[in-house]
């Protein structure tokens, strides 16, 4: 597992997980985020490619992550971007395979939501707070929960699988805890509120668990069934180019771990599109989490 510093941001390689402290960055990603042979180039300071590095968005980001842990005693931290050598299929498939691990064994996940500045919670503050006397953090959940994070694949593990997540807005200004608004997400992404709040969800059933990714996208068509792996506790592995039977896969493998009958329990949608959709029959198994929707 590698990490980065929060004091120095170098990375620090370990063999196995790291049994430490650390925070752990749940976000979207974006325009000129920073991969691990960039970050290795950021380090090294007598090199003039160096500054170019750290005046991209991506950069900015991780420094801002990295303060905000700092200052809450974290001496390490992960981020997906640049903790990760995707340039090693056997690196990239290892930690897909272990992310939801990763997100459970941190010590805080921090969520940052780059598409909700201070402006836009006060002003949904105010109005909520006029309406239904909302206490402050309670009362940006509204606006926070329209937030692209809330739409992706892999933040739906990055979600539910950390013992401790706050929110933060795009200045790195805090907001409310994932407890904090453990009854407005319900309402809005349906995940039981004691779900949320207390990370437990052995007992759901599977069918209810790939609901929770009915309405979640990835730009990878093959992530949709990934992103999943953590939330049955299962492992593939990685095929990029299988398309849809990815998520066909993920299905034979849930079921021969659990014996779970509701993963049957989908609803076929004629308007979807999958690779097999000119055949004329289907098998026992979804298209996609849509179809539990």
């Amino acid at each position: 597992m590698r990490l980065l510093r929060t004091d120095t941001l170098q990375l620090v390689e370990f063999m196995g997980d790291f049994d430490g402290r650390y925070a752990i960055l749940s976000h979207t990603w974006g325009r000129e985020e920073i991969s691990f042979q960039e970050m290795v180039l950021a380090n090294k300071s007598t090199q003039p490619e160096a500054d170019a590095v750290k005046e991209k968005a991506g950069y900015r980001k991780i420094r801002g992550f990295a303060a905000v842990a700092a200052e809450d005693g974290h001496e390490y931290a992960w981020v997906d971007t640049c903790c990760i050598d995707k340039s090693s299929s056997a690196e990239l498939s290892e930690a897909i395979n272990s992310m939801f691990r990763w997100y459970r064994n941190a010590a805080h996940c921090y969520v940052y939501l780059a598409d909700i500045s201070d402006k836009d919670a006060d002003a949904d503050l105010a109005t909520r707070t006029s309406r239904l006397n909302l206490n402050s953090r309670r009362g940006m959940g509204l606006e926070l929960c329209h937030s692209r994070w809330f739409t992706r694949g892999w933040t739906l593990q990055e979600l539910v699988a950390p013992v401790s997540l706050r929110f933060y807005l795009f200045d790195w200004t805090a907001g409310p805890t994932r407890e904090d608004l453990s009854n407005q997400l319900e309402s809005i992404i349906k995940i039981p509120a004691e779900v949320l709040e207390t990370g437990e969800f052995s007992e759901i059933p599977v069918a209810e668990r790939l609901k929770w990714a009915s309405n979640r996208v990835t730009t990878r068509v093959e992530d949709m069934a990934y992103c999943l792996m953590g939330l049955f506790d299962v492992n593939m592995p990685l095929l990029y180019g299988e398309g849809h039977k990815a998520f066909l896969r993920l299905q034979e493998e849930i079921y021969r771990n659990t014996n779970d009958e509701s993963i049957f329990a989908w609803t076929s949608s004629s308007n979807q599109q999958a690779w097999f959709d000119d055949h004329q029959y289907r098998g026992l198994f979804a298209r996609s989490p849509a179809e539990f929707g």
